[in-house]
């Protein structure tokens, strides 16, 4: 199975390109708290010099719901991804107010995720199209840069990935992402700090080694360390 892969924390066309064409199915904005956040209309000004039909998906924190929905409707965007407190009815509450066709991706950090997929989840229910796991904290939502314990949450992200499709994140880069690959055998990986020169702007060998590492890895068969 190809791994899809969103490079995040994009902060102008020119990297989202390079993304682009270093073989990522998507590129990522934050628009909440951060060294990378971008404006509303940064972001419309970038995603207006894209490919049609290019994954584009906006990082929002506890944002109101108007504002988030105005925000995707304005800048194109394809998907959001939740990476606060938001419930699964706020979920549904977007699902009805946004697009059609719109990919809703919930993040559970790795420090809580037993009582935030608990919190979520309920049995049978799915209010998300996929999972993201990352290494954030309640003040740190993301982009810290550090991984989680994988071999300690293995088996739990096991179980998640019959819940949703599961996208790993958190320190990864491209030296490591292979190891997430083989380990997980995830949906997708997500990055940003490895695979920038700076803070909001990335480092096109990274890039490319990224992705190389990627597919090198979902060459490999057996999924280890089970």
């Amino acid at each position: 199975m190809k791994t899809w892969i969103k490079f995040c924390a994009q902060t102008n066309v020119e990297d989202a390109l390079l993304s682009y064409e270093a073989g990522a199915d998507a590129v990522g904005f934050v628009f909440a708290p951060s060294k990378r956040r971008v404006t509303p209309a940064q972001v419309k000004a970038i995603t207006a010099q894209l490919p049609a039909g290019k994954e584009m998906i906006g990082v929002f924190v506890n944002e109101p719901a108007d504002r988030l929905v105005n925000i995707v409707n304005d800048c194109a965007l394809t998907g959001i991804q939740l990476q606060g407190d938001e419930s699964p009815g706020f979920v549904s509450e977007m699902r009805m107010q946004l697009p059609q066709g719109t990919r809703i991706t919930k993040t559970l950090h790795a420090h809580n995720i037993h009582e935030e997929a608990s919190l979520f989840f309920t049995a049978g229910v799915r209010p998300v199209d996929s999972i993201l796991v990352d290494s954030g904290t309640a003040i740190e939502r993301g982009g810290s840069g550090q991984t989680f314990n994988w071999l300690e949450l293995q088996h739990f992200i096991d179980d998640l990935q019959e819940v949703a499709p599961v996208i790993i994140a958190g320190g990864l880069d491209p030296q490591n992402v292979g190891g997430a690959v083989a380990l997980f055998r995830p949906f997708g990986v997500d990055v940003a700090t490895g695979v920038e020169r700076g803070p909001g702007r990335k480092d096109p060998e990274k890039l490319r080694a990224f992705v190389a590492s990627v597919r090198a890895a979902e060459l490999d068969q057996p999924k280890v360390g089970t």
